[in-house]
């Protein structure tokens, strides 16, 4: 599969680097063709530059072939105008853009362009390691009613099916990571100890489920 990239900065020269990894054709574009340095000698990929949102350098890069496409310049606007022509002159599906704002990560999540917002997801990483126990977000639909999340809880959680876990919160458990594993529970699944546990739920849910999961089971839970 073929792959574009705006940006060489160092979030996309990594993907770009691990895209290949994998044994695919990738293109990076970039405005500054000081940029591709990051990039190491090794790399067989295409190396185009220009504006990423110009049609002739998008056209030059392969989008009209590509399978997905990322915009991680450093600009807002210019992700966000790449990613939708990507998405609405080319037809790509599967793009994502890096947006700093987040609030403007969320307006443009409803429009139906996929974000990642750095700024957020920075914060809730330095907040999982601050606060005790808690939920933090891993993706939401773009209506913003449904959430993945990944969600604390009590110690004495540990043992219990992941059925009795639905049952008590009103999710789904979509799935755990295990050490270095991530698992697809069946409802007889046991939640262990030092399991990550990454459930679905419904945005107005997100306090009453992190109630429940951070405290210790009622003995009918357990």
């Amino acid at each position: 599969m073929h792959f574009v990239i705006m940006g060489c900065g160092r979030v996309g020269s990594t993907l770009a680097q691990t895209i290949e990894s994998r044994g695919h054709s990738v293109a990076v574009v970039d405005q500054n063709p000081d940029a591709f340095r990051r990039l190491p000698a090794g790399f067989s990929g295409q190396k185009v530059t220009g504006v990423g949102f110009d049609r002739d350098t998008l056209v030059q890069a392969g989008i009209e072939d590509t399978y997905a496409f990322a915009a991680v310049s450093d600009g807002d606007n210019s992700n966000v105008l790449a990613a939708r022509v990507a998405r609405e002159t080319y037809g790509v599906e599967n793009v994502v853009a890096r947006i700093y704002d987040p609030q403007r990560a969320e307006i443009y999540q409803r429009l139906g362009i996929p974000t990642v917002a750095t700024v957020r997801w920075t914060a809730d990483q330095v907040l999982r390691r601050m606060l005790p126990l808690g939920a933090t977000d891993e993706y939401r639909d773009p209506s913003g009613q449904v959430r993945l999340a990944q969600v604390d809880y009590h110690p004495g959680w540990a043992g219990t099916t992941v059925h009795r876990i639905e049952e008590a919160t009103g999710t789904r458990v979509a799935f755990l990571s295990r050490y270095t594993d991530g698992i697809l529970p069946t409802p007889g699944s046991v939640l262990q100890e030092n399991d990550v546990l990454h459930v679905l739920m419904r945005a107005d849910d997100a306090a009453a489920v992190e109630r429940v999961l951070t405290h210790e089971p009622r003995q009918e839970e357990s």
